[in-house]
């Protein structure tokens, strides 16, 4: 057995249990590939390298004393640069945060640390993470490894660049409006968006905020798994966080047959869809129906979907950097200024007819998936676009008036509460990757795993590999 820098996340923790690959090595396999691919997709940022062969150094050194280890231990991590870890910079794309480094780690990290990850860095944002397209005056564009004239989405992008491009084995994010979704399916890699409550955000400003979530992204269903078992879990301070005794059964799930599957292109006409994205969505039912599932035309009715989102956003963004966006409001970019601004336009009257509308939402997806065991709809209305544009100018002929126009299919969904997740579908005609999005009702996040895990096994989309890149390729025997 050969690992290299695509090998599995299981894999590669076998390797290291065995002591067939050191944790020194294995890093080494990884920075190879760092220094020949990162200076093209941008996706690695803070990179502190003597810090992390520091401590390969030290979990060879508890490996050799046989020690117990963590789940983790001594694979190659890197954390979304919004997520606080003791001793790196948090920039989060910020010219505000450029010297900020905290002294403590936030929930995330410190479940990842403690599972014996070896910390190399972090992974690029847009500007707060405001955006599905990553870019920053800081650290400048992250880019795509299958063309790196596009998006890699966002804002998790760097996450899912840095996976696709085979620079590390497993990545966290988070995502409000599609953030572990859009640059999932961009990037050709597994996101999961867990039902609120299932990995618990801690500092959190609005810890009953269920729009904000942070989640597992990684190259299979099987390598998510592992580090969404590590990450999830209750913890005091987050009351609404979930135990996994409140996680729905798996139902013995094996393969796709007699699922009952809704799809739904866009919802009742909620929003556009490029062709090339539609095309390949519309395979989807002919696919579900050949693996056995029982396929049906349908989708929930949430016509208002949107309009909570933005109200109910722009509330949130009000109460994270409202103070910022009121002392220093020209280094903000002027999309998230605008943000911010929406909030100031609300009235007590609009956040509770909000907050109202989102449980109604909420109550008609727990009918919908009385009747369906999952939904099957477009992760992004579009492909992966132009990295020198903030957003596309328009979805299937309809004009892009912000940044969130093109992110319907996934913002809409959030509103739902339900776990989500992008998995590789297909790629377009010039070879740019397009994910499926697949949903669960609240609570069922290890039957969609498993639902998602049968999915991945129909075809070999996800282990398709970025052509552009196979040159900077490295590898070492086990």
């Amino acid at each position: 057995m050969t690992l290299d820098h695509y090998s599995t996340a299981r894999e590669m923790l076998t390797a290291l249990r065995s002591r067939d690959i050191s944790a020194r090595e294995l890093l080494a396999l990884h920075t190879d590939r760092i220094a020949q691919v990162n200076p093209t997709v941008n996706a690695l940022v803070s990179l502190d390298l003597d810090r992390a062969h520091a401590t390969a150094a030290a979990a060879d050194a508890q490996t050799a004393a046989g020690d117990p280890v963590g789940p983790l231990h001594g694979l190659p991590f890197a954390f979304k640069d919004t997520h606080d870890v003791a001793g790196f910079p948090t920039v989060a794309g910020s010219p505000l945060l450029v010297d900020n480094v905290p002294q403590t780690s936030e929930l995330i990290a410190e479940r990842v640390t403690a599972a014996g990850a070896v910390t190399v860095g972090k992974t690029n944002v847009p500007e707060f993470a405001a955006g599905s397209h990553t870019f920053n005056p800081v650290f400048g564009t992250t880019t795509n490894p299958y063309d790196p004239t596009r998006s890699a989405g966002g804002s998790s992008g760097g996450a899912a660049a840095a996976l696709g491009a085979g620079l590390i084995p497993l990545a966290d994010g988070s995502d409000m409006g599609g953030s572990l979704r859009n640059p999932a399916s961009f990037c050709n890699v597994v996101g999961l968006r867990p039902t609120p409550g299932r990995v618990p955000c801690w500092p959190n400003s609005a810890p009953w905020d269920a729009l904000v979530t942070q989640g597992p992204m990684a190259r299979n269903v099987d390598d998510l798994e592992l580090l969404l078992s590590v990450i999830s879990g209750p913890d005091a301070r987050i009351r609404s966080s979930l135990s996994a005794d409140a996680l729905a059964p798996r139902h013995g799930v094996a393969g796709l047959q007699g699922l009952r599957v809704a799809v739904s292109a866009d919802l009742n006409g909620l929003f556009p869809v490029d062709a090339p994205v539609r095309e390949i969505h519309d395979r989807q039912s002919s696919i579900f129906a050949a693996a056995g599932a029982v396929v049906a035309e349908d989708a929930p009715s949430i016509p208002d979907a949107e309009w909570v989102f933005r109200t109910l956003r722009a509330w949130r963004f009000k109460i994270d950097l409202g103070d910022r966006a009121d002392a220093t409001p020209e280094l903000l970019k002027p999309s998230l200024l605008d943000n911010i601004r929406q909030a100031d336009r609300l009235s007590a009257d609009d956040i509770a007819k909000a907050m109202v509308a989102q449980a109604e939402i909420q109550a008609r997806a727990v009918e919908f998936f009385s009747r369906h065991d999952v939904l099957v709809m477009p992760v992004s209305q579009v492909l992966p676009f132009d990295a020198e544009l903030e957003y596309p100018a328009a979805v299937d002929g309809r004009r892009c008036d912000d940044y969130l126009d093109w992110m319907t299919s996934a913002l809409t969904v959030t509103v739902l509460g339900c776990p989500a997740i992008s998995v590789p579908a297909g790629f377009s005609a010039e070879g740019l990757p397009v994910g499926v999005q697949i949903v669960a009702a609240p609570g069922n996040d290890l039957f969609l795993l498993d639902v998602a895990r049968a999915y991945e096994q129909l075809g070999p989309v996800g282990a398709v590999r970025p052509h552009l890149l196979e040159t900077a390729a490295a590898s070492i025997p086990s």
